[in-house]
């Protein structure tokens, strides 16, 4: 007798079957409608209507796992998502201010009256020296720079004689003098141009330079003459490395204090920078784009060099801190080309001339400078020959000194 199969089984097989085709059939209808991605279309009528539709946009389908891959297929594999990647945080750069001012005192009467001239740099320089010396009430700055002038183009601005005219209406008593920036260019000499840094050129330049500090010299104004600073394009720089010495040697010719500051603005290597230590030591930029100029930052740290060398003519009070004498005027050897006779030079001048200058008696106004013919006779405060008559043992005898009598004869 044949046995009839179950029907529950055979109704159970065909549950299982639908099962296995609604598995496969509803994911794919699922995944094709995830497809159709909405994206707008806007129409406009001519009647002013606007019509929004919708388009479908059919993205690549991504496989659906079935019952039969859970039960017999591979692991799924896992999705590589792209990195997440944030953007970057930029925060907003200030701009560099500059250090509060200081608070401006007003000037004492009688203060001494320091005058920069000069062009551009010159003006930068003396705008440093104002905030330098703002809390001092006895050193008044007079800024005389003038942009674009130099001392090749007196039609343009002929500061020979604009120095003779301050001297004469005594205007200041200290000067500083910056120039040479606007210099490399033609010099007309009776109507002949002359090419910048020809034997002509280079002549008649020194002798205007030597000319100015004559005038200030004869006019007993103590004057320091800034050197130039390395310049980023190289030909110029070259040139204004070759002004900058003609300006030392007719400066020191003519008995003014050159104050050089070319190497302490420029590389180890003697080279243009632009970026050097400020007067607190932090690295900052000392030079402005146009590869010339100081920045503010540079020109504090000249004015602080510049303080230095006023030292040795200002000490404060209104006065000069060193009476300038001349101890060969009137000699043979006064004819001779020397070193100058103020700053530094000076002193080591009159050391070796055995010049006594006296610490103990009043200081005196710029204005009021000597020379060799008005210094008059200062008693002297220790007497030498006391080292010799010192007795021996005493603390100042120094093994010179006179020996006692041991018999009291």
């Amino acid at each position: 007798m044949e046995k009839k199969p179950n029907r529950f089984v055979l109704w159970v097989i065909g549950l299982v079957v639908v099962a296995l085709l609604l598995t496969d059939m509803l994911p794919a209808f699922a995944q094709s409608r995830e497809a159709e991605v909405a994206a707008p279309i806007v129409q406009q009528h001519e009647d002013g209507r606007i019509l929004v539709a919708q388009q479908e946009v059919q993205q690549q389908p991504r496989r659906r796992r079935t019952l039969m891959d859970l039960l017999f297929g591979e692991p799924e594999p896992v999705e590589q998502r792209a990195p997440v990647v944030e953007k970057p945080v930029v925060k907003k750069q200030t701009k560099a201010a500059l250090p509060p001012a200081k608070p401006k005192v007003a000037k004492a009467t009688g203060a001494t009256r320091l005058a920069v001239f000069g062009d551009s740099m010159a003006t930068d320089v003396g705008r440093a020296l104002e905030r330098f010396y703002a809390e001092d009430p006895n050193l008044e700055v007079i800024v005389q720079g003038v942009g674009s002038s130099s001392f090749v183009r007196p039609d343009f601005f002929d500061w020979p004689a604009e120095i003779n005219k301050q001297i004469a209406a005594n205007s200041f008593d200290i000067a500083v003098v910056m120039i040479g920036i606007n210099d490399r260019q033609k010099m007309r000499l009776n109507d002949v141009p002359y090419g910048s840094l020809t034997p002509e050129w280079t002549t008649e330049y020194s002798a205007r330079v030597t000319g100015v500090i004559k005038a200030l010299r004869a006019a007993s104004k103590p004057t320091i003459w800034v050197g130039l600073p390395p310049m980023e394009a190289p030909k110029f720089g070259n040139a204004m490395i070759q002004v900058n010495e003609i300006q030392r040697l007719a400066v020191f010719s003519g008995g003014a204090e050159f104050l050089d500051i070319y190497e302490k603005f420029a590389t180890e290597e003697g080279g243009y920078t632009a970026r050097g230590p400020d007067l607190n030591g932090n690295q900052v930029r000392m030079r402005k784009d146009d590869g010339i100029h100081f920045s503010a930052a540079g020109a504090d740290k000249l004015a602080f060099y510049l303080s230095q060398s006023l030292k040795n003519y200002y000490r404060g009070g209104g006065t000069v801190g060193i009476e300038v004498a001349d101890p060969l005027k009137g000699t043979d050897a006064q004819l001779m080309l020397r070193p100058p006779y103020q700053g530094l030079g000076q002193m080591k001048l009159l050391e070796v001339a055995g010049a006594v200058i006296p610490l103990t008696t009043a200081t005196r106004r710029a204005a009021d400078l000597v020379t060799a013919g008005m210094v008059e006779a200062v008693p002297v405060g220790f007497d030498i020959t006391q080292m010799i008559q010192a007795p021996a043992g005493r603390a100042d005898a120094f093994g010179v000194g006179k020996v006692e009598n041991p018999t009291g004869r």
